[in-house]
């Protein structure tokens, strides 16, 4: 049961390209948002989605590969963990954030390079 724990599944679209960060002691995280689009009928039988979009970031060789292989508009299936973070502002205000981890992620076969 332990592998079942803060593990996240996601089919969507990039929104962004990922964004790359370098860091002096060697250490790169790419920092990207994925959209997934649900669809349903509402109340009057109308079909409706709703977008959902989600923070992803992704460190070390994981970032070298999304760095390589990902860019907006691309569909991928990803895993990961949850996390969340809070920082204050300058004007002292807090801000809190959810993001996805990346642990693996498979691009659609259709959306590959050649």
């Amino acid at each position: 049961m332990t592998t079942l724990r803060n593990r996240v599944q996601l089919v969507g679209n990039l929104g962004m390209d990922p964004e790359i960060v370098n860091f002096e002691s060697g250490k790169k995280v790419a920092k990207f948002t994925v959209a997934t689009n649900e669809t349903y009928s509402d109340g009057n039988g109308n079909k409706a989605t709703s977008t959902q979009w989600h923070n992803v970031v992704a460190w070390g060789k994981q970032a070298d590969f999304v760095e390589k292989h990902l860019r907006k508009g691309k569909e991928v299936a990803l895993e990961g963990k949850l996390t969340y973070r809070q920082y204050e502002d300058k004007n002292k205000q807090k801000h809190y954030i959810t993001e996805v981890v990346l642990n693996s992620f498979i691009v659609s076969p259709a959306e590959k390079e050649n």
